[in-house]
């Protein structure tokens, strides 16, 4: 029970990730024409997401900050890796000082 619950955080971080993937690539196909899409950075990225939902959700939980919830839910870590993406992706930016793509 304890590995499952863990897995649930990490597979709806992941699908935050990967949802904010989607949708960050679809408003760059709106915004630019002629874009061209690098896997390696998408799937990269969408697994540090998940990867960050998982361990966010994770450490909130047992760190006992929100002592009303019994534990947080894979819709949680869904939210933060949707969020960690969109941090990474920012991050990204300002290392390299472009835009991706």
């Amino acid at each position: 029970m304890f590995i499952n619950s863990y897995i649930s955080l990490l597979v709806a971080g992941f699908g935050g990730g990967l949802l904010r993937g989607i949708l960050g690539y679809l408003k760059h196909q709106y915004d630019y024409k002629n874009v061209g899409f690098d896997v390696k950075y998408f799937f990269g990225m969408s697994f540090i997401s998940g990867i960050i939902g998982m361990m966010a959700s994770v450490a909130i939980n047992e760190s006992g900050i929100m002592s009303s919830v019994e534990y947080f839910t894979p819709a949680f870590a869904f939210i933060v890796g949707y969020a960690g993406g969109d941090f990474l992706d920012g991050v990204y930016k300002i290392i390299l000082g472009k835009n991706k793509g």
